[in-house]
């Protein structure tokens, strides 16, 4: 194999890499804290609403558009370190 070849391999290793930690992430917000932990977080009171209802109904929205941010910033971290950001 080429050194380019290795290059390019580890751009998508990292790239799947930061797209599963996103989507794992994603899962983690909508479903984990909105549905399955919901009884857990009842107790706890956020904005004077449960933090489980909150996570379903306003927090799943700013994970999800931080989230979007971080995978922004991130992937043109990994574009810089192999040389193919865009200028």
């Amino acid at each position: 194999m080429t050194t380019e070849k290795h290059v390019q391999e580890a751009y998508w290793r990292a790239n799947i890499r930061l797209i599963v930690i996103c989507l794992v992430l994603w899962a983690l917000c909508s479903h984990g804290f909105a549905i399955w932990l919901r009884p857990l977080l009842s107790g706890i009171t956020f904005s004077g609403v449960d933090l489980g209802f909150w996570f379903g109904q306003q927090g799943s929205i700013l994970s999800f558009i931080a989230l979007i941010f971080f995978y922004a910033w991130r992937m043109n971290k990994i574009e810089e370190q192999f040389g193919v950001a865009e200028e």
